[in-house]
């Protein structure tokens, strides 16, 4: 696969960290190994030119003032030349050990602009770089050599940011990140073969983010006019936008990762998915400081980047912030059933121009979508009604209704969905209503990871936290939010942030039907906001100040995730705190766990008093679905 490997070098430990690693892969595919210095000699003979009037005066005779010229020229040129071959002299040495072929390149120049130049110039199949360089402080994230180039080069670029050796992270993952697009795809191909020879676990992860319209709309709402708010018809657009994006999008995310298994499978890999919701690189980042991965491997540019695009925001923020070394992939690769689908599936005029319907924000996945159906039921020509009966398995009635697919009547009024009984998905966020699903159609969790939330059950909670007052979202929409949940959102100090987190905790609570917004809901959003992960998730401790301990944080990871688990965690840091303790023990956890045991058969008890729980609660056992005080029970 990388027949000829590429190595910039300047003797830091992240180069001498890339000459281990380009080494180790050399082996792997017996590639050719080519190493590089930049000096600049040129540019010191300018520095000193300038620098002449500031001699001493008798250095500033015409016949010194040369020969010193000739002297400086001479040594900086001859020394740099030196130093440059002796960083090439180690990598020599460590390809002639392991009989590897090796070619040394030294330029004089701007360092950058002649590593981007050679690289383009060259036939490299894979760039081996470090994140940083001889000139890295403390704060350093990446290095501006780095930076500019992989910018400026369409080549497979491995930035390595991990210094230690390559022994020490045996069996950490290999985390690879798919959006559906060919760049993603050669990742995941590469990662699979990676993982294959080094035996290292691989893992796909896809995110949708169902919030950034609502955010969108949020923050444009109040500086339309009244006429421009009418044309827009937010109510309208927002209604279409819950019922695409929220399930819709998240199928055909999900159908991705199914796509990334089938390639797995072929090659032999057993390959673990990841479906999450919210903006992509900060998922992927929050994912990665849990795992701590070995690498992580992204497209150079997303599904809905322009092809001559340098390189994709997320994945500039991932390089940037990543905890692990990250592969840029620059190759392509379709799966064999897209490929198949897009050159063996022809469409009729009646369909190309219903595609044209299709919002243009999803455009492209719908297609998508809509090919893999096809090939799947044997279609070779796609028209109208095959598009309907693909996108009647991605989208929800409404939202069929609203595209002009489908014109049967809506469900239930907005009044009665208030009162039915929501089950939320703890491993990807999808929301079913009235009943518990055997199956997440999403990600195909079990009916097990669900959490059931009601009305009586969140106003139960609500009214623990004192009086609650009705707000209006931009689209007129009311939400009660506790005294306590509005406090909560002055943890986040930055205005900017206290506004996406507000329009995020909205959002969340209007597609779970949850009216009363309380404390307990909002802080995880809040801490996902501010980036504060808590022992649980990824080691770290939650508030920034008390530390878990490994007994602690294992019997914790036992509680139901999502939902059920923040609760308890915030639970168990509230009792650290007022017990004034700075680390948290497994006596604290338990402690913590009774608490809420004791609050759930309360708030069940409280329930049942209205004459419904018992029957609900018995009609939920009879689908096999364990009620609330169960999991305390048996999962706890």
């Amino acid at each position: 696969m990388y027949r000829k490997i590429y190595v910039p070098l300047d003797n830091s430990d992240h180069s001498n960290a890339c000459v281990e690693l380009a080494i180790a892969l050399a082996k792997q595919y017996g590639s050719q190994v080519v190493g590089s210095h930049v000096y600049a000699a040129k540019m010191h003979d300018y520095r000193f030119k300038q620098m002449e009037f500031t001699l001493p005066e008798e250095y500033q005779d015409e016949k010194e003032l040369e020969r010193q010229r000739k002297i400086h020229d001479s040594l900086i040129s001859m020394g740099l030349k030196l130093i440059s071959d002796s960083y090439l002299d180690v990598m020599v040495r460590r390809c002639q050990e392991e009989g590897l072929p090796f070619q040394g390149k030294t330029f004089d120049g701007k360092n950058y602009q002649l590593l981007v130049e050679d690289i383009q110039n060259s036939d490299y199949d894979l760039v081996v770089m470090g994140a940083l360089g001889i000139g890295a402080v403390k704060d350093s994230l990446l290095g501006s050599v780095c930076e500019r180039v992989v910018r400026r080069v369409k080549v497979d670029t491995l930035v390595v940011k991990n210094t230690q050796p390559l022994a020490e992270h045996n069996g950490s993952c290999i985390l690879v990140a798919v959006d559906g697009s060919p760049q993603s795809f050669a990742g995941l191909k590469t990662a699979l073969e990676l993982g294959k020879h080094w035996n290292r676990p691989v893992e796909a992860v896809g995110v949708y983010d169902p919030y950034l319209h609502y955010a969108m709309f949020n923050s444009i709402v109040g500086v339309l006019s009244d006429q421009a708010s009418k044309v827009f018809r937010f109510k309208e657009q927002e209604k279409l936008h819950e019922e695409i994006i929220d399930t819709g999008l998240a199928k055909i995310y999900q159908s991705h990762l199914e796509v990334a298994q089938r390639v797995a499978q072929d090659d032999g890999v057993a390959l673990k998915v990841t479906l999450m919701d919210g903006k992509a690189f900060d998922k992927i980042l929050l994912h990665a400081r849990r795992t701590q991965p070995w690498l992580l491997v992204v497209g150079r540019i997303g599904v809905h980047s322009d092809a001559n695009m340098d390189i994709g925001s997320n994945a500039e923020n991932l390089l940037r912030l990543a905890p692990c070394n990250v592969l840029l992939s620059s190759r392509t690769y379709v799966p064999a059933l897209d490929y198949k689908a897009e050159t063996s599936i022809a469409w009729t005029e009646e369909a190309n121009a219903r595609m044209k319907r299709v919002p243009s924000f999803v455009r492209g996945v719908a297609r998508t979508a809509i090919l893999r159906f096809a090939i799947e039921r044997g279609h070779s020509i796609i028209s109208s009604s095959v598009i309907d009966d693909a996108l009647s398995t991605i989208l929800p009635e409404p939202a069929l209704k609203a595209m002009g697919i489908a014109a049967k009547k809506v469900a239930l009024e907005k009044a009665r969905e208030m009162e039915v009984t929501t089950y939320v998905c703890g491993q990807c966020g999808y929301t079913a209503r009235e009943q518990c699903p055997v199956q997440c159609p999403v990600c195909g969790s079990s009916s097990e990871r669900f959490q059931m939330l009601d009305k009586s059950m969140i106003e139960t909670l609500a009214a623990q936290e004192g009086e609650t007052t009705e707000e209006q979202t931009f689209d007129g929409v009311a939400l009660k939010w506790t005294e306590e949940a509005k406090k909560s959102l002055w943890i986040l100090k930055d205005a900017y942030l206290r506004r996406r987190a507000k329009a995020r905790i909205e959002k969340t609570a209007r597609v779970q039907k949850i009216g009363t917004i309380t404390r307990d809901f909002v802080l995880p959003i809040i801490r996902e906001t501010a980036g504060i992960l808590s022992k649980l998730e990824d080691g770290s401790p939650g508030d920034g100040h008390l530390t878990w301990t490994d007994e602690a944080a294992a019997r914790l990871d036992k509680v139901p995730s999502g939902f059920m688990r923040d609760m308890t965690r915030d639970r168990i840091e509230q009792i650290a705190r007022e017990k004034g303790a700075t680390a948290i023990d497994l006596a604290l956890v338990e402690e913590g766990i009774e608490q809420g045991k004791k609050m759930m058969t309360e708030m069940i008890s409280n329930y049942a008093q209205g004459g419904q729980a018992q029957e609900q609660i018995h009609q939920a056992a009879s689908r096999g679905v364990p009620n609330e005080i169960e999991n305390l029970e048996t999962d706890y």
